[in-house]
C-alpha cells in the first residue's frame, strides 16, 4: 500500500467515525478473522464501527470474540441498511467484487461512503478509494496485521484481536501448510500467540468440533470420491437429498475437497454440493503447484479465487456439472501432468 494512502488513512483515523466492516457471502475463517480484529483495532480509536455479514455462518466460529455484536444482513436487512446509509467509511474485507456479497451488492455500490479494500484474492474490481490488495498474501488476516502495522498501530494488538488474525491465518493456510505461508506469516503467528493468541484453544475450537451427524456426512462424501486417473483429478459430489439425510449444518462440508486433494498423485480436486434453495451447484476447486484453478474456475464456473483455491458455481443439475467437469479436463491433462 503507498505510504500516501496509509498517511491519508491514518488522517482519516485520527477522529471517530461511523465505519461498518463487511466481509464476503458466506463467510469462513478468514473473513469471520479479519473483520473482527479490525473491528476491536477501530474500537481502540473511539470509533463506531459495525461488522455485518451478508448471510448466516458456520457455528465453529462463532466463539471467536466480538461474534455476539455481528449483525446479518440476511436477518437484519433494515439495521443493516440503515447503518450502511450512514457510514462514513466501509471496509470491504476478504472480497473484491461487490457481487461476492450476495444481496448487499446493490445497497454497497450505491452507497456514498469512503471505501477501503483489503483483500488478497486475485483481479480486484475498482470501487475503494483505498485498495490493499496482494495476492501473495497468506490470507487477509496477515494483511489486516500489516495493516495495522503500517498504520503505526501494533501496541494496540491485544488478546483478542489477536485470536481474531490467528483464526483467519489458520483457516486459510490450511493450518500453515499451503505455498502461501511464509516465514513473515510465522513471524507474525509467533508475535500473535506472545499478545495471548492461545494456538491450542484456537485450534481444538475450529476443528474438533464435529457432530456425528456431520461425521456421518464426511463418509457419505468419501463413499462419492471419484478419481479420474488421466488428469491427475479427484471430485466429489454431495446431492441435497444426501445433505439432507444427514441434517447438513452450515460449515459441515467445510475441507471436504482437501480429502480429493490428499490423494497420491492427484493435483486437482473438486467438490460438487446441490443447492435447490438457490437453484445451483456449489463447487471448490483445490490444487497442487502452479495449476491454476482459478483460471479453471473463471473460464467454466463463473467464480474465481486463488491460484490452489477457488471457487465457482453452475446452473446445470448436479449430473450435468460433474460431466461438464470431466469434459473439460483433457484440455488441462498436459498441465496436469507436469505437475
Amino acid at each position: 500500500m503507498k505510504k500516501t494512502d496509509i498517511s491519508n488513512i491514518k488522517q482519516l483515523l485520527s477522529s471517530p467515525k461511523k465505519i461498518v466492516i463487511v466481509p464476503h457471502k458466506n463467510p469462513d475463517g478468514d473473513a469471520i478473522g479479519s473483520t473482527l480484529a479490525l473491528y476491536h483495532y477501530l474500537l481502540k480509536g473511539n470509533h463506531k464501527a459495525t461488522v455485518m455479514v451478508p448471510n448466516d455462518y458456520p457455528t465453529f466460529l462463532k466463539w471467536i470474540p466480538g461474534n455476539d455484536s455481528i449483525l446479518i444482513y440476511d436477518y437484519q436487512t433494515k439495521t443493516c441498511e440503515s447503518l450502511i446509509e450512514s457510514a462514513d467509511i466501509i471496509f470491504t474485507l476478504d472480497f473484491n467484487a461487490f457481487h461476492r456479497t450476495g444481496n448487499m451488492e446493490h445497497i454497497l455500490s450505491n452507497s456514498s461512503a469512503l471505501k477501503i479494500m483489503i483483500d488478497h484474492h486475485q483481479s480486484p474490481d475498482d470501487y475503494a478509494t483505498y485498495q490493499y490488495s496482494d495476492v501473495s498474501m497468506s490470507s487477509t488476516c496477515e494483511m489486516v496485521y500489516h495493516f495495522i502495522d503500517m498504520l503505526g498501530d501494533t501496541a494496540l494488538i491485544d488478546a483478542d484481536t489477536a485470536t481474531c488474525i490467528y483464526v483467519g491465518i489458520m483457516t486459510d493456510t490450511g493450518s500453515f501448510r499451503f505455498q502461501s505461508t511464509t516465514n513473515k506469516t510465522h513471524e507474525i503467528i509467533a508475535k500473535l500467540i506472545e499478545k495471548g493468541a492461545d494456538n491450542s484453544h484456537i485450534h481444538n475450537s475450529i476443528y474438533d468440533t464435529n457432530s456425528y451427524q456431520g461425521l456421518q456426512l464426511l463418509g457419505c462424501a468419501l463413499s462419492n470420491l471419484r478419481v479420474v486417473p488421466e488428469s491427475r483429478a479427484a471430485y466429489i459430489t454431495l446431492s441435497q437429498d444426501e445433505l439432507n439425510r444427514f441434517n447438513y449444518k452450515k460449515g459441515d462440508t467445510e475441507g471436504i475437497v482437501n480429502y480429493g486433494l490428499s490423494l497420491d498423485g492427484v493435483v486437482l480436486a473438486a467438490i460438487f454440493i446441490e443447492d435447490k434453495q438457490e437453484g445451483i451447484i456449489k463447487i471448490s476447486l483445490r490444487s497442487k503447484g502452479d495449476f491454476s484453478v482459478n483460471e479453471m474456475s473463471r473460464a467454466h464456473f463463473q467464480g474465481g479465487g486463488h491460484t490452489n483455491a477457488a471457487g465457482g458455481k453452475s446452473d446445470l443439475t448436479l449430473e450435468e456439472t460433474v460431466q461438464k467437469f470431466i469434459s473439460i479436463l483433457p484440455s488441462y491433462n498436459d498441465a496436469l501432468n507436469n505437475e
